[in-house]
């Protein structure tokens, strides 16, 4: 039976997380020990490629070509620079002659040649002064970087009249793992003081800030352990990494800070410890939880894609967002069962303020602690300041909401055509493919690909390989060249190479590595009919067939987060246009995203200031991966936003007052949340890897846009023009709502017709949880 007017009894979840509490925090803490042990040396076992989809055209005929031909697929490159003298020198070659046949007796190396062999004009530089040694590392990413590390110091620098620089594709791939790992070790440090000093300012105790960073570290460490088995099964991007951190803080922070934020509210308004407790699970927690699956569904569509680049992003969203929500549903209210009132202990913000009269109550927070109506509107209740200042139920926001909803029109119009005109600069991006560009232009490998670029007819990576397989006579492997050779865009064809089963041709595109002509020239070739069986790879043919694959599987990606969003949505609120307007408002808070990636990382604005090198085109892969992770991350603070928006609509049944009292009781709260998790991703795109650096600042951005103008202006002037509309639902969602939906308001909600245009304050009638 509900209970009226009175305490509401704990419930079932509240008894099993209170229960025991320092059993479950030590349990908590022998789990995350093992887990530290369980994820040590993941970054090792993770690969810094999976750009390309598995089971294209291209990757048969790259792994087709490695297992027949290794000479043909070197990722290995000793540019050999011979100064003033000329690589045709006597003795520049005699040292280069004697640096190939040292390198062709190395352990696990193959397909070792160089210019001094066969003159090879690709092999040389055009001033004559530069000339390249090639040859095949084999192995996965971390036997390659293994073999890498053992033979490069012998051949690096001087040897005689040569100077000596490592460069090729396991250069780079090995050289950005080791780049990535020092930088996530140093976005971390920056990240974990600020955003303690963050929490400091928005809670005042010492002690409510550390219970974040606590369910944070729990999170990282066990995605860690997680992911460290699942490259046990298929394979993982090193990449996944920086989203394990930003995530694993950044949600976790969002969801302690809500709760820890409730449940002080709580005992503000006279709960005892178990009660508020209870009441704080039963409201926010359920939000939390909401939250959770809401970013674990934008994430989890990441899977739909073949590239394991996407499917790692996936894997690691999924677990850090579910061990996020686990802590701080399960260890958070332990520790809190713990420290009841002296969770408010520490006030460090005592140390900034200079004397003066402390209000009474409030320990020298002096600000007037507002409960929820549910005390007659009293004030205090605790030895510290309930509600911080920066996450507060302040009268400034409230004040701002009415504001915003007497010029509605005004705001949503304003708003929403700013937010497009700031995403107009994406309708002219350019997609390529991630290369040594990514890394910064000091690195060795970078520059070794640089000079290539630069200096060597035709591109270090841009060069395409058809593979013939099928029996087939001389006469018909030089009719084919010859047809190929006549295709726009060909600068050369080499070839044929054979062996018993296959042949494969190399043919020189004119222009750039990955532009629209050699994209062209990739379908020509394949169109181009044969004797034999053809298959294209390349640089450009795996550019091709990845935007094919995303092409063809993103329907399917964004129809599942669309789905699953207003599924939840309405479970969370019982009304049909709600979850429409949430997608809406979402996809809008992302076009400033978009647009600055184009306009910076593609366009080069910045690019002396952010120190990146902009290769004119964004990667096939991130702008998916930005929109999964952001569009989650906004879905967070959308829920936030709305159910407590939902909680004061079905205890008064005044629309424009649950706005304003929503946006009044979470507007701070959401702002703070966001700036930390600014914080973090900005901390993660300090890294000299460009990818990153355009993941962390970009979601920084978003995060930044849906905070303090989707949810501080678009919501409530939306919510304003729709009016009471916005709760219609028919009748059979009702009572489908009524029987399956959650919420984190505590009474049934009353449809909009049945409302009267006014409803006076009323206590709630409460349940156990």
């Amino acid at each position: 039976m509900p209970e009226v007017n009175g305490p509401a009894r704990p419930g079932a979840w509240t008894r099993f997380v209170t229960a025991r509490p320092r059993l479950a925090l030590l349990a908590a803490l022998v789990i995350t020990a093992l887990a530290v042990f369980a994820g040590s040396g993941v970054a090792d076992r993770m690969g810094s490629g999976g750009w390309e989809a598995p089971d294209a055209e291209s990757t048969y005929a790259a792994e087709a070509l490695e297992r027949e031909f290794p000479a043909s697929r070197p990722n290995l490159l000793l540019l050999v620079d011979s100064g003033d003298r000329s690589v045709d020198d006597p003795a520049v070659a005699a040292e280069a002659a004697r640096l190939t046949e040292r390198l062709a007796g190395e352990k696990e190396i193959t397909g070792v040649g160089s210019y001094w062999q066969g003159k090879s004009p690709a092999l040389r530089a055009e001033d004559g002064r530069e000339a390249l040694i090639v040859a095949r590392i084999e192995g996965d990413d971390k036997a390659t970087g293994e073999v890498l590390d053992r033979v490069a110091p012998a051949y690096r620098g001087a040897h005689g009249p040569v100077e000596v620089s490592i460069g090729g594709p396991v250069a780079v791939q090995h050289e950005m793992q080791t780049i990535i790992q020092e930088d996530l070790l140093r976005a971390e440090l920056i990240a974990l003081p600020v955003t303690l000093v963050l929490l400091v300012m928005v809670f005042g105790s010492a002690i409510a800030a550390l219970l974040p960073l606590g369910v944070g570290i729990v999170a990282i460490l066990g995605t860690n352990a997680v992911l460290r088995g699942i490259t046990e099964f298929t394979d993982v991007s090193v990449f996944a990494q920086n989203l394990t951190t930003a995530l694993g803080l950044g949600l976790a922070i969002d969801y302690a800070l809500f709760i820890v934020r409730r449940f002080r509210e709580e005992l503000a308004a006279g709960a005892e410890t178990r009660q508020a407790i209870g009441t704080t699970l039963r409201t926010a927690g359920r939000t939390v939880l909401f939250s959770a699956l809401t970013v674990a569904v934008s994430l989890a569509a990441m899977l739909v894609f073949p590239q394991y680049f996407l499917r790692s992003f996936a894997y690691a969203g999924i677990a850090v967002v579910l061990l996020a929500a686990a802590a701080a549903l399960i260890l958070l209210p332990a520790a809190l069962m713990i420290l009841g009132p002296r969770v408010n202990s520490l006030d460090l913000r005592r140390l900034l303020r200079r004397g003066g009269a402390r209000t009474a109550g409030h320990g020298g927070g002096g600000e007037d602690v507002r409960t929820d109506g549910r005390d007659g509107g009293r004030t205090g209740g605790s030895a510290e300041p309930v509600v911080p200042a920066a996450a507060g139920t302040g009268r400034g926001w409230g004040r701002f909401a009415a504001l915003v909803m007497r010029r509605a029109p005004v705001f949503a119009v304003v708003t929403a055509v700013g937010l497009v005109l700031l995403g107009l600069p994406f309708l002219g991006v350019k997609f390529g493919t991630a290369d040594d560009r990514q890394l910064p232009a000091s690195a060795e490998s970078h520059v070794v690909q640089q000079h290539i670029r630069d200096g060597f007819p035709g591109s270090p990576d841009g060069g395409l390989e058809v593979l013939a397989v099928g029996a087939a006579t001389p006469a018909q492997y030089a009719d084919y060249r010859d047809r190929i050779s006549g295709l726009p865009g060909v600068l050369r064809v080499d070839g044929p190479i054979t062996s018993e089963r296959s042949a494969y041709f190399s043919v020189l595109p004119e222009g750039e590595a990955v532009g629209e002509n050699t994209q062209r020239l990739v379908q020509d070739l394949r169109a181009e009919p044969a004797p034999f069986d053809t298959s294209v790879t390349g640089a450009a043919a795996v550019l091709v067939d990845s935007k094919h694959a995303i092409a063809d599987r993103l329907p399917w990606a964004v129809g599942i987060i669309v789905v699953v969003t207003l599924l939840l949505v309405f479970l969370l609120t019982g009304s049909v246009l709600i979850p429409l307007q949430a997608v809406v408002l979402n996809a809008l808070s992302l076009t400033a995203m978009f647009g600055a990636v184009v306009w910076v990382f593609q366009d080069g604005h910045l690019s002396g200031l952010l120190s990146f090198t902009s290769t004119g085109d964004i990667e096939t892969t991130l702008p998916v991966l930005m929109f999964c992770v952001a569009f989650g991350l906004s879905m967070d603070y959308g829920v936030f936003l709305l159910s407590r928006i939902k909680e004061e609509y079905d205890r008064t049944g005044d629309h424009e007052r649950s706005v304003t009292f929503g946006l009044r009781h979470t507007g701070g709260l959401i702002t703070a949340a966001a700036v930390i998790l600014a914080v973090v991703m900005v901390a993660i795109g300090t890294s000299r890897v460009t990818n990153t650096k355009m993941l962390g600042l970009g979601i920084a951005l978003a995060v930044l846009m849906d905070a303090m103008v989707v949810r501080s202006l678009l919501v409530p002037s939306v919510m304003k023009l729709m009016g009471r509309s916005t709760w219609w639902a028919p009748a059979p969602l009702r009572a489908f709502h009524r029987r399956f939906g959650l919420s984190e308001g505590e009474s049934a909600p009353m449809p909009p017709e049945e409302i009267p245009r006014s409803v006076p304050d009323r206590d709630r009638v409460t349940t156990g949880a």
